[in-house]
């Protein structure tokens, strides 16, 4: 079978072509030994099935960075390359396409974005850019799938065009001679759309616009995940799958290990999908029930503002701050996805280049960036006292992000690069391509996610039966209660924080505490060890010695900022 693979600078829209050539069979994976992504599918070019890749991508074959790696490692065993170029941005992405040219590999080249040359008053000589390159060169707009079909019927004329090695110097020079003959520029006056491009990205007024753009995400987010449980997966569970479990439950006797394991403990006779925590029951309604919902808003919200051009603007907008973490701006994709749900926040630290970055991001987003469920918690709870209290809560735990961000990236040994992206121009994404996309990611979490969390219930429901969270309780009360200013029973609730913070945190009401102890509990809760989805998860991403360093990090910064909030809380209140 035949490999093609996809190549080109970032942003210049391969994931769009790609979804045009391959059809609903694709596959995405981490390239062996890295955490690199890249996408494989399949497509039937000339009545031959081909593999088609879209690689990494990168502005040069000559390294600077892991997926950049990946994607020179792609050219190893491919039979041609289709170099995707941003056709608004010749001169730039000429200087793969030379390099590409350089190897003995068959090489056919897409002219992307054609329909924006005309907005810019951009013109290029297709006839004689094809004859400087000696390859075939086709314009495409991949959105609307404009060229595609001749794209692909130029595919078997593709061939090595046999060029010498050329140093740096003299690829800059035979890329002024193309300019020069094959693009011509005329003046025009900028759109409103490009105005808008331009605001969104200088602070004085980008902030502004961020903060509307992510307070409309997330209100949308909201909507649709809290719509998705209350009316499609809370009544699904407890009207069509609670009748069928029952009544496996009575088949194993409704009491027992095995059925503890299985089905839960029963509450008041009744199934309980969110305090049961068996295998069937709290094992597939958090992930299922409460997770996926969040997880289905945002990446659906994600792709669209990705697709529309508008995540590149953000992440330079906030690299400054990003950076003094030890991240760059792209570390604020991951930490938005956290504040929906930290299981697809800490799978989208992936886009980050160095163990590093990965370490800081996971670390700082599982205390620092509480999940929409355990926020929904706070709200109903704390904020009964007043909106002062919810406040004190949330700037706490933005404080000791940002706080523990600049002290990780002064203590954590490591390279983190400087953030290097193209921002591709404000435009109508292909609602098919986002939705492809949107099912790949969703598909993916699914696939990662369950498994994992599934085995974690059942081993800590495991200690649960086994009595060890009792002597646990008892071992720290005298913490709890000297340290936080808790009562002896809010450890339990502590403890559950592991299986479920929202719950953890619902299971504080009964005990009457004043406002100060719900802001300490609340806080605590919040960056405390993180609960068993994003426990898992992030064992799988950062492996084991990392875990423990981070998870370690999370227990004695939420002891310490639990007791200073309390003796200040003390001395304020």
């Amino acid at each position: 079978m035949k490999k093609i693979v996809l190549m080109g600078n970032p942003n210049v829209g391969k994931s769009v072509v790609f979804s045009r050539l391959t059809g609903t069979h694709v596959i995405a994976s981490n390239y062996p030994g890295t955490t690199v992504e890249f996408t494989e599918g399949f497509a039937k070019i000339n009545e031959e099935q081909v593999t088609i890749i879209d690689a990494p991508g990168t502005y040069t074959l000559d390294p600077t960075c892991k997926a950049e790696e990946v994607a020179v490692e792609m050219l190893k065993d491919v039979d041609l390359v289709i170099n995707i170029i941003d056709a608004t941005n010749l001169e730039r992405n000429l200087y793969l396409t030379l390099e590409l040219m350089e190897k003995d590999i068959p090489v056919i080249v897409a002219l992307n974005m054609w329909d924006e040359t005309k907005h810019k008053g951009i013109t290029i000589n297709v006839e004689k850019l094809e004859e400087f390159l000696r390859v075939p060169v086709i314009p495409v707009v991949a959105v609307t799938g404009q060229g595609i079909n001749r794209l692909v019927g130029r595919i078997p004329e593709a061939t090595p065009p046999g060029v010498r090695k050329h140093k740096r110097g003299e690829r800059w020079k035979d890329i002024g001679r193309i300019i020069d003959e094959t693009q011509k520029l005329e003046h025009r006056h900028h759109t409103f759309l490009e105005r808008v491009e331009d605001a969104s990205i200088h602070a004085l007024t980008g902030i502004p616009i961020a903060a509307v753009v992510i307070f409309i995400a997330f209100k949308i987010i909201r909507f649709i995940g809290e719509g998705l449980i209350g009316y499609v997966f809370e009544p699904l569970f407890e009207n069509i799958y609670a009748p069928v479990v029952m009544k496996l439950s009575e088949v194993l006797g409704s009491k027992g290990f095995l059925h503890d394991i299985i089905i839960g403990k029963l509450i008041e006779g009744e199934i309980d999908f969110v305090q049961s925590f068996g295998l069937l029951t709290t094992g597939l309604f958090v992930p299922i029930g409460m997770v996926l919902p969040y997880v289905f808003s945002f990446f659906l919200v994600l792709s669209f503002l990705e697709d529309v051009g508008y995540l590149p603007r953000l992440a330079i907008l906030l690299d400054n701050l990003m950076h003094r973490l030890g991240l760059h701006g792209y570390a604020i994709i991951p930490m938005i996805l956290g504040l929906g749900c930290n299981v697809p926040g800490i799978m989208a630290t992936r886009i980050l280049e160095s163990r590093r970055e990965k370490f800081i991001a996971i670390t700082i987003m599982s205390i620092g960036v509480p999940c929409a469920a355990l926020q929904a918690m706070i709200f109903g709870l704390v904020g009964k006292q007043g909106g002062l209290y919810v406040a004190m809560v949330f700037g706490t735990l933005f404080i000791v992000w940002l706080a523990l961000g600049l002290i990780l990236n002064l203590s954590v040994k490591g390279f983190s690069p400087s953030l290097l992206i193209e921002v591709p121009p404000y435009r109508l994404p292909s609602w098919r391509a986002l939705l492809k996309k949107f099912w790949m990611r969703l598909f993916y979490f699914i696939k990662e996610a369950l498994p994992i969390v599934l085995l974690g219930v059942i081993i800590i429901n495991t200690l649960y039966i086994l009595k060890v969270f009792d002597v646990i309780a008892d071992l720290t009360a005298p913490v709890v209660t000297g340290l936080l200013g808790l009562p002896k029973e809010a450890v339990i609730a502590i403890l559950i924080g592991f299986l479920r913070k929202d719950v953890a945190v619902g299971m504080l009401a009964p005990f009457n505490l004043t406002a100060q102890q719900l802001v300490v509990s609340s806080t605590v809760l919040a960056m405390f060890f993180p609960c068993i989805a994003t426990f898992t998860i992030m064992f799988k991403e950062l492996g084991s010695k990392d875990t423990i360093k981070a998870t370690a990090i999370m227990v004695f910064v939420s002891l310490l900022v639990g007791t200073v909030l309390n003796f200040i809380l003390r001395i304020v209140l």
